[in-house]
């Protein structure tokens, strides 16, 4: 799995866009339990970062009528299986959020989605 560009969140098909939450929600837990090359980049920034992507997703996802967990909107909250953070400092928001989300990543991203639909 990947993040997507933060562009192409509203692009998404739906198989997309919910595995898109599925990959959020791991990351913000415990990460798959293993490192991934595609994804490892977000340990090196703030963990807010990944919540403001992940709230671009969920908004999409309320957008076209679906009810995800509301517990994910807390910054704090790791899932049902891992401790929330107990402070977690907010940082500013970016654009793009990540900055490995760069243009020649949307360029990638634009080809791989391609190739799926």
């Amino acid at each position: 799995m990947r993040l997507w560009h933060e562009a192409l969140i509203q692009k998404l098909p739906r198989q997309q866009l919910l595995g898109q939450h599925r990959e959020c929600a791991a990351l913000r837990g415990n990460g798959w339990g293993r490192k991934h090359a595609t994804v490892n980049y977000v340990f090196q920034h703030s963990p807010y970062k990944l919540f403001q992507f992940h709230m671009l997703v969920m908004d999409e996802m309320e957008r076209r009528g679906y009810h995800p967990d509301q517990n994910w909107r807390k910054p704090e909250y790791r899932g049902k299986t891992c401790p929330a953070y107990q402070e977690l400092t907010p940082c500013a928001l970016t654009k793009p959020i990540y900055p490995e989300h760069n243009a020649t990543y949307l360029q990638l991203c634009e080809r791989l989605l391609a190739e799926r639909t």
